[in-house]
């Protein structure tokens, strides 16, 4: 509801947030980044210790994972990364042993090689990290708007005990975020400061 008491569409007050947030992203420096993807593995020491857990690799201006990827794997963990398929849904595959052997996908993400596992690999994870433009403390968080991870989390059995973590930057942990009916909550988020779960 806006201020005028006029209920307002959540679709275009994502858009909206979601161009302040890319703008925002675009004046972080090479520095910044840098740094935020140091402190975001440093942060990893502070995760659940799982067997495997489901990563991505940030690219352009979003938190840089490739630091956390590799710490995770250091502290013993197997981690899955998302491969885009041409239906608008996700495959899986495991991070391997060289990021030089990561492949640029369609969208421009990094992927991983073959061979893929299929979707429902997803469910081996016992942490589950999502790429986020903000995330509130009520969970609900704002992607990119191409519904990926939606698809992906709702996919999940009912009774999966996974969390689910939005990576974003500290200041990216907001008031609050739109939400529509098909937006999958998340458990919490990996900043650089560190961890936060929400009670939900």
């Amino acid at each position: 509801m806006s201020s005028s008491g006029v209920p307002v569409d959540p679709a275009l007050a994502k858009d909206a947030l979601r161009l302040r947030l890319t703008a925002a992203r675009s004046t972080r420096s090479g520095t910044d980044l840098a740094d935020a993807g140091l402190a975001l593995a440093a942060a990893s020491a502070s995760l659940p210790a799982v067997d495997v857990v489901a990563g991505y690799v940030g690219v352009g201006s979003e938190p840089p994972t490739l630091p956390l990827l590799a710490a995770l794997r250091d502290a013993g963990a197997r981690v899955l990364l998302p491969v885009v398929l041409p239906d608008g849904l996700l495959d899986w595959g495991w991070l391997p042993a060289s990021f030089d052997a990561l492949e640029r996908g369609p969208l421009g993400l990094l992927e991983p090689p073959p061979p893929l596992l299929g979707g429902d690999a997803l469910g081996r994870a016992g942490l589950v990290l999502v790429p986020a433009l903000a995330v509130d403390r009520q969970g609900n968080r704002l992607g990119r708007g191409r519904g990926y991870y939606d698809r992906a989390l709702a996919a999940l059995p009912d009774a999966s005990p996974v969390r689910v973590l939005a990576v974003v930057f500290d200041d990216e942990l907001v008031d609050e975020v739109p939400v529509e009916a098909h937006d999958r909550p998340v458990s919490g988020a990996l900043l650089p400061s560190g961890p936060v779960m929400f009670s939900r």
